[in-house]
């Protein structure tokens, strides 16, 4: 196993304790039989011991395909989803086993952006009551409530005039920019960030993103950036870490993951992207690794997550033939270039 320099700023991170520790992670949703009697007849793994840990001013980009368990990670962070087992300790406070009254005090701390800009503002109340409501709910907002809520829009871009209006009147950046700024309203230390520009046109992401880089510089923010979008994940994130039906297969800092990525799926998802590492083959289509067995892009081609995969979750017909299953071989042969945790 090979290590690679960090970088001045990261040397910076890790020469700092972390804010956000991850252990053993798992959480597991029961599945029912249909019909009149409903009996438990298996569980979708959802999340299978996964570990990391997120410091403070950093970015930790979590990438995956669809259904591998991002989401699923934040959520159960956040406390949103109990945790079937695990560790989940923030500034030495183990999350799993907080009590409610615990949690509220928390997560003042230990905030999130979701990914619909639209369905989590409340359609209903204008932008000044929304923004105010973390303040509200934690009896902070007191007479200069009015007053934060101002520099919390001006914070995100936004003209404080129109905090009277309703959410239907801002477009899809206007409202990430709103909901971001409820997030920041009690001054988070972390922002667990749920795809938060995948919803919004290419053109309106990049202001999104450039955004929250200029409130982590400012605030010091340590960020969980959830995404599928590895070009936008390249940007922001200085480690990466990559999912794959509930694992993480593998974590590095940002150019160790794209220019030296050494699990098989990692290759895959960065050749799909047009950003294979260098010196990979490429055989058939340019820039793709292929799979067996799909017309259609094959990382959705992989066993189902209610049944616990045998062996490898890489040891399945997406992985067993052509340069996929040579890549792979390679990678159980060789081992891991990066620290694979969880």
């Amino acid at each position: 196993m090979t290590t690679t320099t960090p970088a001045p700023d990261q040397a910076a991170q890790q020469a700092t304790g972390p804010i956000l520790e991850v252990r053993n992670l798992v959480k597991h949703f029961p599945l029912s039989s249909s019909g009149v009697i409903r009996r438990r007849v298996g569980d979708v793994h959802a999340v299978c011991d996964i570990s990391f840990e997120l410091r403070p001013g950093e970015t930790l980009g979590l990438v995956g395909e669809s259904g591998c368990g991002k989401t699923t990670t934040g959520r159960t962070i956040l406390r949103l989803t109990a945790p079937t087992s695990g560790e989940i300790r923030f500034q030495g406070n183990d999350l799993a086993r907080a009590s409610r009254r615990r949690m509220r005090r928390i997560r003042r701390d230990l905030q999130v952006v979701f990914q619909d800009p639209y369905a989590s503002l409340n359609p209903r109340l204008p932008v000044n009551s929304i923004v105010a409501e973390p303040l509200v709910i934690h009896n902070l907002y007191g007479k200069h409530g009015e007053e934060r809520v101002r520099e919390l829009l001006t914070l995100v871009g936004l003209n404080p005039e129109h905090r009277n209006r309703y959410a239907h009147e801002f477009s899809g950046g206007q409202r990430q920019r709103i909901g971001i700024a409820r997030a920041l309203a009690l001054e988070p230390k972390v922002l667990v960030l749920d795809e938060p520009v995948s919803a919004l046109d290419v053109s309106i992401q990049a202001g999104v993103v450039n955004l929250l880089e200029e409130l982590q510089d400012r605030l010091g923010l340590a960020y969980l950036f959830i995404a599928h979008d590895l070009s936008v994940v390249r940007h922001i994130s200085d480690r990466v870490a990559v999912m794959y039906l509930g694992k993480i297969v593998e974590i590095g800092s940002r150019e160790a993951i794209y220019e030296r990525a050494s699990h098989p799926y990692t290759q895959a998802l960065l050749s799909r992207e047009g950003g294979a590492p260098a010196g990979r083959p490429r055989p058939r289509a340019p820039g793709r690794l292929p799979f067996r067995g799909a017309a259609r892009p094959a990382l959705i081609a992989v066993p189902g997550v209610a049944a616990r995969p045998r062996g490898s979750r890489c040891a399945t017909g997406a992985w067993t033939s052509g340069a996929a299953g040579s890549a792979y071989r390679q990678w159980r042969r060789n081992g891991p270039i990066h620290p694979i945790r969880g």
